[in-house]
């Protein structure tokens, strides 16, 4: 008999199991993290616990799920849409990262701008971690790349984190998404054709570890 998951389980058989049985961690719900959150619950991962402070702002609705929401508090109203799905409203800083458990996650998704907040996550969770670099800015979908975050190259906020990662004495790495399309302007403009292309590697990325097709 069909179900919402009946194509899902054609693709993965008896690995299907290891996606419902998963727990995901995804630091931000924006224009990187709700795609990457929509893409991995309609794969079948439903333990998933999303972090965000922010609400939402008739700015976002140019690239991010849920953004009609204008005033919402952004995990409460996803969480609502994605039953089952664990909020915590909380600014991910490098304090928040310092005292928040990370053991029970098998995956940490990494959907953050904040710099400082980014090298604490990485300090903190490397061994499980997946990160977005910048998305914003750029037009061009198929430039989106991932690799280790030492072999990055041409996105300026993978450069300031490498910066970052080795001042703070890092000697770890994990897989970081990025794109090498120069920026085509200066003030802070974003695409989802982009942004959400970033945020559906970061969901094959995760699905692909958890099932062993790495």
């Amino acid at each position: 008999m069909e179900d919402r998951y009946s194509r899902v389980r054609r693709v993965f058989g008896d690995d299907f199991e290891k996606l419902q049985n998963a727990k995901i961690l995804l630091l931000g719900i924006g224009g990187v993290g709700s795609p990457c959150l929509d893409a991995m619950y309609r794969t079948g991962i439903s333990d998933i616990t999303i972090v965000d402070f922010d609400t939402y702002d008739v700015t976002n609705q140019n690239r991010q799920l849920g953004s009609e929401a204008v005033g919402e508090v952004k995990v409460l109203h996803m969480a609502s849409l994605y039953k089952g799905v664990t909020p915590i409203v909380a600014k991910v800083t490098p304090e928040w990262v310092q005292n928040f458990d990370f053991e029970p996650y098998d995956i940490v998704i990494d959907a953050i701008d904040d710099m400082e907040a980014k090298i604490a996550v990485a300090h903190k969770a490397h061994t499980k971690l997946l990160s977005s670099a910048g998305g914003a800015k750029k037009i061009d979908p198929t430039k989106i790349h991932y690799a280790p975050i030492w072999d990055t190259y041409g996105d300026m906020l993978a450069k300031g984190f490498r910066d970052g990662l080795k001042k703070t004495g890092f000697q770890g790495t994990f897989l970081t998404v990025f794109s090498d399309e120069k920026p085509i302007c200066k003030e802070m403009g974003s695409l989802m054709c982009v942004t959400a292309s970033f945020g559906l590697t970061l969901a094959s990325l995760a699905i692909r570890k958890i099932t062993g097709k790495m």
